[in-house]
């Protein structure tokens, strides 16, 4: 066994700022790391990749039930989830049967069928960010509602509304919101999906419609569990979307890569890399349920356990040179989306919208330039979804 230093004087803050958008802070150099989170509890931090993928497939040991008093906060902003009962903070069976009820609105088939609508989507929008001209900021008119639009349109969630659903979003994303702050935007959000809720249903064919007559109607769940659904499908389904492909634009316009981005055979291979290179959601939480051992390292029940995800994605094991940004890797070895029963329930949904909005943009635009060097982009505090506050170019 392994003896790591357990005297919270001995161990790294979790999570700490990233130095650059694109990379995770370092300092965390075993596979198993003690950290202490922002309130001063100490937690397990795992970076290495298989040691990731081992804790994130075995639901029964480290648990994400965050209604659970032993769940680790890896920022304020994370008390105020506890509260919101979605299948993300939910484990088997609970897990299991909420997933069930959305699978089939994400598998790869049923995404092909909406890249016609996200190609028009898309571009709709470089048409608008053309007619503004250089100098244009991508984040406001691209990279933020490409992912907005899709997740309105897939939801029947009115696009008009897009301001409202997209500010409160950040406040529950920031680094810096506090409890109070998140808490208060779930709020908002829960109020306005139960409002919206109940004028669906009715052979209705937007995934809402559905849910209502499937599943509320006949007693499956209750209206306040699909509030609590769509909010999590609201909100994960464009925030961190939206961050990956401002990330992505950035890299590739640094890195020279537009034009293997416009490259239909090899927009996926680059997708892939944006998304281990980036990992804009740093870590995720458990805890143990029980006494075990990880990489030699003894953890007892209760113990908080965090998955650094932007860290397994940089192990030298299966990715050689690991900050090397490098489309050729290809392959889905990252743990961007998790792993196990748990992953992102929207990840082929993600991955077509980048690659389409990635390819569409520079095909459009091949002489796309950044307008300020990256460390103008402005990175975003830790604790948060990953990314950059403004992206302005040129051509």
């Amino acid at each position: 066994m392994i003896e790591i230093p357990s005297a919270a004087t001995a161990s790294p803050q979790y999570p700490q700022r990233r130095a650059c958008p694109y990379r995770p802070a370092g300092g965390y150099e075993r596979p198993v790391t003690r950290v202490r989170l922002y309130d001063g509890r100490p937690a397990w931090l795992v970076t290495g990749h298989e040691t990731a993928r081992q804790v994130l497939l075995d639901a029964a040991t480290f648990s994400s039930d965050r209604q659970h008093p032993a769940f680790p906060a890896l920022a304020a902003r994370f008390e105020a989830a506890r509260a919101v009962r979605n299948f993300i903070g939910m484990d088997p069976p609970e897990h299991t049967a909420q997933r069930r009820m959305l699978i089939s609105g994400f598998t790869a088939k049923r995404v092909a069928t909406l890249r016609p609508a996200i190609t028009e989507i898309v571009d709709s929008l470089l048409d608008e960010v053309v007619r503004r001209g250089p100098g244009v900021d991508l984040v406001a008119t691209f990279t933020l509602p490409v992912p907005s639009v899709v997740i309105c349109r897939l939801l029947g969630v009115p696009y008009a509304d897009h301001e409202f659903f997209e500010h409160q979003s950040r406040r529950i994303a920031a680094g810096t919101s506090t409890a109070a702050e998140s808490a208060d935007a779930f709020g908002q959000l829960k109020r306005y999906l139960l409002g919206l809720i109940e004028t669906k249903g009715r052979g209705g064919e937007d995934m809402l419609d559905v849910l209502v007559d499937e599943q509320v109607a006949t007693g499956t769940v209750t209206t306040p569990d699909l509030v609590d659904l769509a909010l999590l499908l609201l909100v994960a389904g464009h925030e961190t979307t939206a961050s990956t492909l401002a990330l992505g634009v950035a890299l590739l316009l640094e890195q020279d890569g537009g034009a293997v981005a416009a490259d239909p055979t090899r927009v996926g291979a680059v997708v892939e890399e944006i998304l281990r290179h980036t990992a804009v959601a740093d870590g995720v939480a458990r805890f143990a349920t029980r006494d075990t051992e990880v990489a030699g390292v003894r953890i007892a029940a209760g113990d908080a356990v965090v998955v650094a995800l932007s860290a397994a994605n940089r192990d030298p094991g299966p990715f050689p040179d690991p900050d090397r940004f490098d489309p050729r890797r290809g392959g889905r070895q990252h743990v961007t989306f998790g792993h196990g029963p748990h992953q992102c329930i929207g990840a082929n949904l993600a991955r077509a919208e980048l690659e389409i909005a990635l390819s569409r943009l520079f095909t459009r635009l091949p002489t796309l330039a950044l307008a300020v060097p990256v460390e103008e982009l402005g990175g975003k505090e830790a604790g948060g979804v990953q990314g950059v506050q403004r992206l302005p170019v040129t051509w």
